[in-house]
């Protein structure tokens, strides 16, 4: 009787691992290695005045945060950074969806010219783009005070007084932010079915009706995700305020948080400021960004369907 004989599973290959390792490389030293310094320095007192004598101090940095010295500008930080996020991002959506309408209808002539005219801001680097803003709304010198100076308006403190620089920072992020929402939109609109329209138009429904009725609905599947990876996006924003106003204008030097100050800026101010250095403060405020807007992230996947597998 002939024994059966054992079938071998072919060996995997080894080569395709050798062509994710630059890409798992890059991961580990930019990603991984500084997030897991980030989680234990948040739980140290490394800072300029303890570079020697550092050490692990558990919760305390946090402690500071929420219910010690710093609880009062981490709130006041906080809560504009949740406004600074919520306005731009709906801001963002409207202006985008109403351009996006616009750029859909057919009757529009020179369509592709406004096209690309309305993408410049999201083409042009933003960094020269916050930079120019902030020369234009220069409030000695800058052309849009001239100009009002010249029908007789008196100059608007666009950068140095507290209300006016935080509308100023939203419409400047609002401008940057606008094209990725239009061009998502447009993308969105142009996918649906004509024919749903001219059967609303037969049923005699005004176009405020077909919006709310077939636009809407239809749109659904990308508004939500783009307003959740929108707003996390905000949240975390570092730029347009650090370059427009540098987290000011400031009640008093010895205050470490501006008016327009969001969670990144005073974080970065706690790490680097002339007389902090506190690593591991700023490394517990960076924990909570983190876990903040991770949680964001995951909502927005857990929508999208990106973890979901496809059955066959």
């Amino acid at each position: 009787m002939e024994m059966p004989t054992r079938i071998q599973k072919p060996r995997k290959p080894i080569y395709p691992y050798f062509y994710l390792l630059p890409g798992l490389t890059a991961i580990l030293f930019s990603i991984i290695i500084p997030g897991a310094m980030t989680i234990y320095y948040a739980f140290t007192n490394y800072s300029l005045r303890h570079l020697q004598d550092w050490g692990w101090i558990g919760w305390e940095n946090f402690e500071k945060i929420f219910v010690g010295s710093n609880r009062g500008e981490f709130l006041g930080v906080f809560s504009w950074n949740m406004q600074w996020a919520l306005i731009s991002t709906i801001g963002s959506a409207l202006v985008g969806l109403i351009l996006a309408m616009l750029l859909n209808n057919k009757r529009v002539v020179e369509r592709n010219f406004y096209r690309v005219l309305l993408i410049l801001p999201w083409a042009l680097p933003s960094t020269i783009t916050i930079l120019t803003w902030k020369g234009l709304f220069n409030s000695s010198f800058g052309p849009i005070n001239r100009m009002l100076g010249s029908i007789g308006i008196a100059a608007i403190p666009w950068l140095s007084n507290s209300t006016w620089a935080r509308a100023t920072c939203l419409l400047v992020n609002i401008w940057i932010g606008y094209p990725f929402m239009m061009s998502a939109f447009l993308g969105g609109l142009q996918s649906i079915p004509e024919e749903l329209y001219d059967a609303c138009q037969v049923d005699g429904a005004n176009g405020w009706q077909a919006f709310r009725h077939i636009t809407l609905p239809m749109l659904r599947s990308i508004v939500l995700p783009l307003l959740v990876s929108g707003f996390a996006m905000n949240f975390g924003n570092f730029g347009v305020i650090y370059l427009l106003t540098e987290g000011g204008p400031f009640k008093s030097p010895s205050v470490l948080a501006g008016a327009t100050d969001l969670l990144s800026t005073y974080m970065y101010k706690v790490a680097f400021g002339a007389t902090n250095f506190d690593y591991g403060l700023a490394s517990a405020n960076g924990l909570l960004i983190f876990l903040i807007v991770g949680s964001l992230t995951l909502i927005n996947l857990s929508m999208t369907g990106a973890f979901q597998e496809v059955k066959e």
